[in-house]
């Protein structure tokens, strides 16, 4: 059997120079741009190009193919994600049931306004799924969510811990997708007091539960 041949995807080099950094940041730009208007399947390389007013030639100093592009994009806003949700669930003086709601506000809200570029990465996603630089980067950002869980379910045992941090992950992403098009600002936060109020109890419930190691 025919092994398809998975795209690199990471970038050829990062930009050291001011000028260079300005150039990538309106390649990436042009990129957004292009990815809206036309989407994944008609997403090219020299799309991109005459869309940044820079040759061809520019984009492949920095970008092996168009895969390595879309996960460049990707990979911002996984990052984005990533700072916002750990700035709020890193262990603080605010009581952990009160952080968990406001990550999931904070998160609902980065959905709603960022809805059109997330639509279109997620056309975009069979072109580097598979990539294992893909798979390593999405390993890494739920960590942070392991070890809120841990705060919150300290007695658990390791298995009931990874199920509540799948429920609370597939939760907020299965939702979070859902009213990120069509809703108001309003809606979008009347959802997150909803779905806060919920997660909370069932973490609520765990933690008054006898755990079993």
């Amino acid at each position: 059997m025919k092994r398809t041949k998975t795209p690199a995807i990471l970038a050829r080099k990062q930009p050291k120079q001011e000028r260079s950094t300005q150039l990538v940041a309106a390649i990436l730009e042009a990129a957004i741009r292009v990815l809206q208007a036309e989407g994944a399947q008609r997403f090219t390389m020299a799309r991109v190009a005459e869309r940044a007013g820079v040759s061809v030639g520019s984009l492949y100093q920095y970008f092996p193919n168009k895969e390595s592009v879309l996960f460049q994009l990707q990979r911002q806003e996984w990052q984005a994600t990533t700072r916002l949700l750990e700035k709020i669930l890193t262990p603080s003086a605010t009581p952990p049931l009160t952080r968990l709601r406001q990550a999931i506000r904070a998160f609902f809200q980065s959905e709603w306004d960022e809805a059109e570029l997330r639509v279109a990465l997620e056309d975009a996603a069979p072109l580097y799924r598979a990539a294992p630089e893909a798979q390593v980067h999405r390993k890494n950002a739920s960590r942070f969510v392991e070890s809120f869980v841990a705060e919150l379910l300290p007695a658990a045992s390791k298995k009931e811990r990874v199920f509540a941090m799948d429920i609370l992950k597939t939760t907020m992403s299965a939702i979070g997708k859902q009213i990120s098009e069509g809703r108001t600002r309003a809606e979008v936060e009347n959802f997150a007091d909803v779905v806060g109020d919920m997660l909370a109890n069932y973490f609520s419930a765990k933690i008054r539960a006898p755990q079993r190691r």
